[in-house]
């Protein structure tokens, strides 16, 4: 295992991942349709950190041929069950600075929630290497409405048991980091979309367990008491069942 995989090691969280919102529908359709996935014959995507099949399920739905790229077995795992029988995809145990895969074999390169936990630099650079002429990049995500009466409690409690918590690049405006590779790729179409959906508190808590962080390492005895009391303070203070509101954001380039 590399010192990527072993610092990005999803094993303890995979089993997870179905409680997380997947990405709102009509803002993958407007990727979609941007990229040409709606008009071109065997239009071919890499998913790039496809996890337990998320985003490659929704590419699916949508007709697409996809190659899904995941390092880590258990993630790997749960996404080749929820994809079995489906002759539109493949997948493969690499990460995305060095996928393996074929150059030039691919109309659009897509990273679900994933580009942020690879040096993106060199995930740029393999991604210009995967896309035909004119080929696309996409890297979105879901990000919590902070404004939300039930968010705003929950990172409130997340802040007062970890003083130093912080969302990380996932949070970020993803247009510095591609403005500055302006040599390979070029044009941002940006999308966000608003939506909202219905949760208990354990499936809400349960998305938490997915998610990997230094804040509380599952893996660690400290992590896993640090993370009691966040849950034990959210089964407290949040109501039983809820509406909670996310935004999926996607930054979409073209290469050069």
């Amino acid at each position: 295992m590399s010192l990527v995989d072993r610092h990005w090691d999803y094993s303890l969280h995979a089993k997870y991942y179905s409680f997380r919102p997947n990405y709102h529908g009509p803002a993958i359709d407007a990727l979609v349709q941007h990229v040409g996935g709606k008009t071109k014959k065997d239009f071919k995507v890499a998913d790039i950190g496809a996890g337990t099949g998320n985003l490659t399920i929704m590419l699916l739905e949508r007709g697409l041929d996809v190659t899904a790229v995941e390092p880590n077995d258990d993630m790997r795992g749960f996404g080749i069950e929820r994809t079995q029988g489906n002759p539109k995809v493949k997948w493969v145990k690499a990460n995305g600075t060095e996928t393996t895969l074929d150059s030039g074999a691919f109309d659009w390169v897509a990273f679900g929630s994933s580009f942020n936990v690879l040096d993106r630099a060199l995930a740029l650079k393999e991604t210009h290497r995967l896309l035909k002429p004119a080929g696309f990049m996409s890297c979105m995500w879901n990000h919590r409405d902070l404004h939300d009466p039930i968010q705003n409690k929950a990172e409130d409690i997340i802040v007062s048991v970890v003083p130093s918590y912080d969302r990380g690049v996932r949070r970020q405006d993803q247009r510095e980091v591609l403005e500055q590779h302006k040599s390979l790729f070029k044009e941002i179409f940006y999308v966000e979309a608003d939506f909202e959906v219905p949760r208990t508190i354990d499936e809400y808590i349960n998305a938490w367990r997915s998610v990997k962080n230094k804040y509380w390492d599952l893996a660690t005895a400290e992590g896993q008491a640090t993370f009691a009391t966040i849950i034990e303070r959210m089964r407290k203070e949040l109501p039983a069942t809820f509406g909670i509101r996310y935004t999926t954001r996607a930054w979409t380039v073209q290469k050069v």
